[in-house]
């Protein structure tokens, strides 16, 4: 720690900073994470290896802007994201945490309607960014069904055929789900909405933290709620009656569950395949 205390002294004093406190924060295995008492206020710093995850923070930076220009949930304003040395960097604003609002979940529905009514005339993102530790695919597609399975399926079932799982007959299973996804207008998407992405800020309102954005089919925001359980389901009711979802939506839901179980098979290993290969014989 005292090697990396150097590094952001000497990181924050080139961004014109003078650093008093540094403080741990929790955050996951890819990334430190920082809280920074400096000359001009509360800062968090996000730090890692500038060769490991190449442009990792920029694509953080501009998803971020992306959800603060959606107007709707509060996210971290980015300040701005680096190289120092062998290290990236992201500075973000700090969020003060409160006690949640006696209506905060009406707030979080509201708002996630409201994110997800930013849309475009194409599915993808301006660049490709990172779910957790590993690449994502935002290359433009017109359709729902061609991103979901070019974008999200497709480079995730090379990964884990890579590393020594087979899955056979995909052919038929994406012609399957070809078929079942409803197309509709692309949303803006936090991409990685599970309950440790959001907490309450200072108003004890629902802030949302380290997206990974694209413009993609918004059951897939739901779905990956749903994966890890954290939300009551009074905001998938209240999100219904603002932006109604097609119908069928509950029996897809383990769909786009699969995107991310996948993820999770390539970054943790097996204990995740048997959720996968059910998904798979379901749409079979």
């Amino acid at each position: 720690m005292s090697n990396e205390k150097e590094v952001i002294q000497d990181l924050l004093k080139e961004e014109n900073y003078e650093v008093f406190r540094i403080s741990p924060l929790s955050g996951g295995s890819i990334n430190r994470v920082y809280l920074l008492e400096t000359s001009r206020g509360k800062i968090v710093l996000k730090l890692n290896e500038a060769g490991k995850f190449p442009e990792m923070f920029t694509a953080e930076k501009e998803g971020l802007l992306a959800l603060l220009e959606s107007h709707s949930l509060d996210v971290p304003k980015p300040l701005k994201a680096g190289e120092h040395g062998k290290h990236a960097f992201l500075l973000l604003e700090y969020k003060e945490q409160g006690s949640q609002k006696s209506n905060f979940w009406t707030l979080f529905a509201e708002g996630l309607a409201q994110l997800h009514r930013n849309t475009n005339d194409r599915f993808g993102f301006a660049h490709s960014n990172y779910i957790g530790s590993l690449p994502q695919y935002n290359r433009w597609k017109t359709l729902a069904s061609e991103f979901y399975i070019s974008q999200r399926l497709e480079p995730q079932f090379k990964m884990a055929s890579e590393n020594g799982f087979d899955f056979h007959n995909l052919e038929v299973f994406y012609k399957n789900i070809e078929a079942l996804i409803p197309e509709e207008p692309p949303s803006l998407l936090h991409g990685d909405l599970w309950n440790g992405n959001y907490l309450s800020n200072e108003k004890g309102e629902p802030c949302l933290i380290d997206p990974a954005v694209c413009y993609g089919h918004r059951e897939m925001d739901l779905a990956m709620m749903r994966l890890f359980g954290g939300f009551p389901e009074a905001v998938f009711s209240q999100y219904h009656e603002i932006f109604p979802l097609a119908e069928g939506h509950e029996e897809r839901t383990p769909l786009w569950q699969l995107y991310y179980q996948l993820v999770h098979l390539n970054i943790f290993g097996s204990s995740y395949l048997p959720g996968v290969q059910k998904i798979v014989r379901q749409f079979s």
